[in-house]
């Protein structure tokens, strides 16, 4: 009886393979090699193939300010502006000549030659989830899709490096949209399950239950793939081969010791733990910059909360000095490794304040402008991009949109961005719809 054939899952290094390749598949066993070494030298091909496109951002961290920061208190003050519009706050000198920074960010003032200061953000969503759908994917909410994350795309793209994860959330996934939307739940996010401020700071799952030694760990392996595969012969869906990649990474990072180690915060010494701050902005920052030098691609994490409605003195006076505090540090530290040219240090909100102060002191959601901040993998450092008007109303030049800055940062990391993926259905998607490298945002 001919034996049926099957395609390979989308994504999958087979699907780059030619059918005569596969026919040398029966010449291997004379070759004394076996079909799953030589699928494992498949595997190792590809890996080469996705190395030879990467950009030149090897990792990503992704630094989310969740609420919408208000830029004329951070990034974009207006100090001729009416004090109705200028706010409470004061403003200081940067690195920049002529840039100027609110009054609690004295740290990024230092490294801002190191900065790409986004300050014409924009698109026209008022509503939180709504904004922060955009911001991580790089597209406007869609009744029909659910679009994947820059992280998830990432993790698809690339796969794991080095036995860790490719993209992981701290302390865990932040948002819905922070997921693998369309995409297998297999490029979904590795979240921490626990804050690296904690004291008693542990990864879930990154050791072996209690109990249970290696060589019981490495047998149970066994069993599960002998099941795993009868069920696989027997069905075929998204969940089956999703859970499959699930548990191969998931044995693959508990049986590392190099995993272990890059989640290992305690490792670092007291005075760079404290120069980061002991605080969750602090350790988080410095956790990422542990895992990307690992080799993890892409870190996602959220730092305080911005959505200022009154009061934005205080709080800004409660928020800004510890974020202040570690993204500098962060830079500094990414560069003094020699990591800051492949590692994009992405800091974004889902939308801006507005531009006149309300009657409680505050500020409410305006996405016409808002502020941005990128670092390294391949930007264009010590520069602004854009410009808001006298009010900090709208773009007076240069509108940043979602499109053009979600494909601008896939652009770093070797991504084509008008590349489609499938969705259900093997409909075919563009990664991003639409979007243009901005030139004027790369080094």
């Amino acid at each position: 009886m001919p034996m049926k054939s099957c395609s390979p899952c989308p994504g999958s290094p087979l699907n780059r393979s030619s059918r005569r390749e596969f026919l040398y598949v029966g010449l291997l066993g004379g070759l004394g090699l076996t079909l799953p070494e030589f699928l494992k030298l498949e595997a190792q091909a590809a890996q080469k193939h996705y190395e030879s496109k990467e950009g030149p951002a090897k990792s990503v961290i992704q630094i989310f300010l969740p609420g919408g920061m208000a830029a004329q208190e951070s990034f974009d003050p207006k100090p001729y502006a009416p004090s109705q519009y200028r706010g409470p706050l004061g403003n200081i000198e940067t690195k920049l000549t002529g840039v100027r920074f609110g009054e609690h960010f004295k740290n990024l003032a230092q490294v801002a030659d190191k900065l790409t200061i986004c300050r014409s953000m924009t698109h026209g969503e008022a509503a939180h989830e709504r904004g922060t759908h955009n911001m991580f994917t790089g597209y406007k909410p869609s009744p029909a899709l659910v679009f994947p994350s820059f992280g998830s795309v990432v993790s698809h793209e690339f796969g794991p490096r080095k036995s860790l994860p490719p993209y992981v959330c701290i302390p865990d996934q932040p948002n819905e949209f922070a997921g693998s939307g369309y995409l297998s739940s297999a490029y979904g996010p590795f979240s921490l399950g626990s804050d690296p401020s904690n004291k008693n700071f542990r990864v879930r799952d990154l050791s072996l239950p209690k109990g249970i030694d290696e060589k019981r760990f490495d047998r149970r392996r066994s069993i599960l793939a002998t099941v795993d595969d009868h069920f696989r012969k027997m069905e075929s869906s998204d969940s089956l081969d999703a859970m499959d990649t699930f548990y191969q990474r998931a044995y693959s990072l508990v049986s590392s010791q190099a995993a272990r180690e890059a989640f290992a915060i305690e490792q670092e010494p007291d005075k760079l733990r404290n120069e980061y701050g002991s605080n969750q902005p602090g350790q988080r920052m410095l956790l990422a910059r542990r895992l990307v030098e690992a080799g993890v691609r892409f870190v996602s994490l959220n730092v305080g909360g911005w959505d200022h409605h009154d009061n934005i003195k205080g709080a800004f006076k409660n928020n800004a000095p510890t974020f202040d505090q570690a993204l500098a540090c962060l830079i500094r530290d990414l560069d003094e490794r020699g990591l800051l040219d492949s590692t994009l240090v992405m800091v974004t909100t889902e939308f801006g304040r507005t531009p006149k102060i309300n009657g409680n002191g505050g500020r409410d959601h305006w996405p016409k402008v808002f502020s941005g901040l990128l670092a390294g993998g391949g930007t264009k450092a010590g520069s602004v991009y854009g410009s808001s008007d006298g009010l900090g109303a709208e773009p007076e030049e240069n509108p940043l949109g979602i499109e053009d800055f979600a494909t601008t940062v896939y652009d770093r990391l070797g991504i084509v961005a008008d590349k489609e993926l499938m969705a259900p259905g093997g409909r075919p998607v563009e990664i991003v719809d639409g979007g243009q490298v901005i030139n004027d945002l790369l080094a």
